[in-house]
């Protein structure tokens, strides 16, 4: 009953500890505990295999610390993320989203301007100056 194990398996249930995701995979089905041990003996735990989980982990701890920091009130949080952001990434976001809001109000206008023209009796009888297609063949 004193059986103590493996100093590499003591050193792979710390890992596991440290991502709580492992487990809902095995437990999931979608992994199990051989082939994870195996990867992490052989990869080691700084692999990209790990990646996944280190996220999943990284929002977990993040998660609660906001919890606890929600005493502080919303300002503090919002303080916080302030000065986790990067400014240069921030305003590259800034400006996708003007150019996405430039792209849509240019696609609205187009429209609004069909429905003023059409709307006309003057310019439903008049005959178009130019042909519709650039290229107009004619069959001899």
């Amino acid at each position: 009953m004193g059986k103590s194990l493996h100093p590499k398996v003591k050193e792979f249930k710390g890992f596991v500890k440290k991502h709580p995701k492992i487990i809902k995979d095995v437990r999931n089905g979608d992994a199990n505990w051989q082939d994870l041990f195996e990867d992490w003996y052989l990869l080691g735990e700084d692999d990209t295999r790990w990646d996944k989980y280190r996220t999943e982990s990284a929002k977990e701890n993040e998660k609660t610390s906001t919890s606890s920091e929600s005493k502080g009130g919303w300002m503090d949080q919002v303080g916080e993320k302030v000065k986790k952001m990067d400014a240069n990434q921030l305003q590259q976001h800034i400006n996708s989203l003007s150019e996405a809001l430039g792209t849509v109000q240019g696609v609205l206008s187009q429209f609004q301007s069909g429905n003023n023209r059409g709307s006309g009796t003057a310019t439903k009888t008049e005959a178009p100056a130019k042909p519709s297609h650039p290229f107009s063949f004619r069959k001899d």
